[in-house]
């Protein structure tokens, strides 16, 4: 499973040294809703979701598949996501900053042509701030619906916290005016409904999420992600994609249980918070374990 995360065939993640680096806290601490809702497998849920959500949307559909490697190299696009995460969440401001440089450098050559909900040819960039809004949501909303449906461990402060200092994670990139509360969320998915369509792209890129060319020991329990996903969604987007899923009194005990086994076989410690926590005690900012100042 490790390999199947990191894309590396040591299970080492190539980007644990940054968040090692330096001497400095970064956007967050481990009493953080963000560090708890990232550290924790549900986050595996919560990344189908954000791209089934992502799909929604004909701008950011027509990046990723125009300028996404997702299906020649789908671990080193998902490989790609969770170290932009991981950094995001665990390094230090200087790391956190550079990999928001090279995000942009990225986003800087992803341009071109879609078609909006209207039947309209738009331009678009990648770092356009409502594309990128759109992919903040969707991203924030999926890990945050996934962590209360199929973790076990309380998140510090409840939605509203971890929306509010999720936030932090976009400004590197550029955006602001972001929703900072539940209610601010959902607000903003309401106003993004008029612009969502499922055209023969997106039922082809779903088609892809639901069944890709992962090993075969995988394929099992990443079906049982993708229905946990599609189970997690609001109902109105599962009626436009055409999905249906098994009902979430059984799926949450079942995926819950799996997420479970699949911790005990990769091993109670994350080798991410361990880096970013000795990093933190360097800095003072933690000592014997515990956080001060």
């Amino acid at each position: 499973m490790r390999i199947l995360l990191t894309g590396d065939p040591n299970g080492i993640p190539p980007w644990l040294d940054i968040v090692a680096a330096g001497n400095e806290r970064g956007l967050f601490m481990p009493t953080d809703a963000p560090w708890v809702a990232h550290a924790d497998l549900a986050t595996l849920v919560g990344g189908v979701r954000a791209l089934l959500m992502q799909a929604l949307h004909p701008g950011s559909l027509a990046g990723v598949r125009s300028h996404s490697r997702y299906k020649d190299d789908p671990l080193g696009r998902l490989s790609g996501t969770i170290r932009w995460l991981t950094i995001t969440t665990y390094g230090s401001y200087e790391a956190v900053m550079g990999e928001a440089c090279r995000v942009n450098r990225i986003h800087d050559h992803v341009t071109g042509q879609y078609r909006n909900a209207a039947g309209n040819s738009l331009s678009y960039r990648a770092s356009d701030p409502d594309l990128l809004q759109w992919v903040h949501i969707a991203f924030m909303d999926s890990f945050l619906r996934s962590h209360q449906t199929y973790s076990t461990r309380p998140l510090p402060g409840g939605a509203d916290a971890y929306i509010r200092l999720w936030s932090k994670s976009v400004e590197p990139l550029g955006l602001r005016g972001v929703p900072m509360d539940e209610a601010c969320l959902l607000a903003e998915m309401k106003r993004y409904h008029a612009q969502l369509v499922v055209t023969d792209d997106t039922r082809d890129t779903i088609e892809w999420i639901k069944n890709p060319p992962l090993p075969v020991t995988s394929r099992r329990v990443y079906a049982l992600l993708f229905q946990s996903a599609v189970a997690s969604l609001p109902e109105e987007y599962q009626t436009m994609m055409g999905l249906r899923s098994y009902p979430l009194e059984i799926l949450r005990p079942l995926t819950t249980g799996v997420l479970q086994l699949m911790r005990l076989a990769i091993g109670p410690d994350s080798v991410f918070e361990d880096a970013a926590i000795q990093r933190l005690h360097r800095a003072g900012l933690m000592v014997n374990g515990k956080i001060v100042g």
